[in-house]
């Protein structure tokens, strides 16, 4: 049986630990078929971000039309774009995929606290990219960056996440709580007209935030729609796959925000686990 095909489309962290190294391998071990197109060269480690050189937009848009023309994907993956005409030239090319879900993390800070886009990048996925999307994965920074409210607990998170629904009409949210205080954070999945729904995971204190963590997600959440899950369950799969990615992640790689293994259920090379 082929493998559920996931077209990422997104920048290079060196570190491995996000951007598309983190994707290839979520999606690798889920059991799909990655086709990466890079949209940013990044200079950064686990410490920070220190620069981003962008590709020309016909190039990101030519990447994407070359290869949908020969293996057509069966999800779409975006996440750092980084510039408003990389961002409508990557929804021109996607406009034959419409059928095609979409998953959008809208890359506007990195889990290291970086700010890797400006204002313009955020109006043009606004109106460019989330409105196309199945679901849209924002952390609460860049939320609040997306709606302008302000969020700081559980029923912001939501408030702000409807909002985000009411003003784009994209297909729904995935709100991600990880930057709230509290013992327990509280995920929500909202789609227009729905009731949320809450996924909940216990803060691990141990791992400093999770190099990586919005990558996977989003991409674990459009490896299940590749594979035909509805979204609530590629929702469900996701979180506790990212949590497990968390819990897996190695405290000694790095000196900064530690990334998280995609990797987990994946013996080492000449290991049994």
């Amino acid at each position: 049986m082929a493998r559920p095909r996931v077209l990422i489309i997104a920048g290079l962290d060196p570190s491995g630990g996000a951007g598309v190294a983190a994707d290839i391998r979520t999606v690798s071990a889920l059991g799909g078929y990655p086709m990466p197109v890079l949209s940013a060269v990044t200079v950064q480690n686990t410490c920070g971000v220190r620069a981003i050189s962008m590709l020309a937009p016909e190039l990101v848009a030519d990447q994407i039309r070359t290869v949908v023309e020969d293996i057509r994907p069966d999800a779409v993956k975006t996440g750092m774009l980084g510039d408003p005409a990389i961002v409508a030239a990557v929804a021109e090319a996607l406009c034959g995929l419409a059928d095609v879900p979409l998953v959008v993390d809208p890359v506007l800070v990195a889990g290291t606290g970086d700010s890797l886009t400006s204002r313009p990048i955020t109006e043009a996925l606004l109106r460019h990219l989330i409105p196309m999307a199945a679901v849209v994965t924002p952390n609460v920074p860049e939320l609040a960056a997306l709606t302008g409210q302000t969020v700081t607990d559980d029923a912001g998170l939501e408030a702000a996440a409807r909002a985000l629904l009411a003003r784009t009409g994209t297909g729904a949210v995935f709100a991600k709580a990880g930057h709230l205080e509290g013992a327990v954070h509280r995920d929500l999945l909202i789609a227009a007209g729905g009731a949320a729904l809450v996924l909940e995971s216990p803060h691990i204190p141990a791992v400093r935030a999770g190099h990586g963590t919005g990558c996977t997600l989003a991409s674990a959440l459009a490896a299940g729609l590749a594979a035909g899950l509805a979204l609530a369950e590629a929702a469900r799969r996701a979180h506790a796959f990212v949590r497990e990615a968390l819990r897996h992640a190695e405290a000694g790689l790095g000196h900064g925000t530690v990334p998280v293994d995609p990797m987990w259920m994946v013996p080492p090379a000449g290991g049994t686990g």
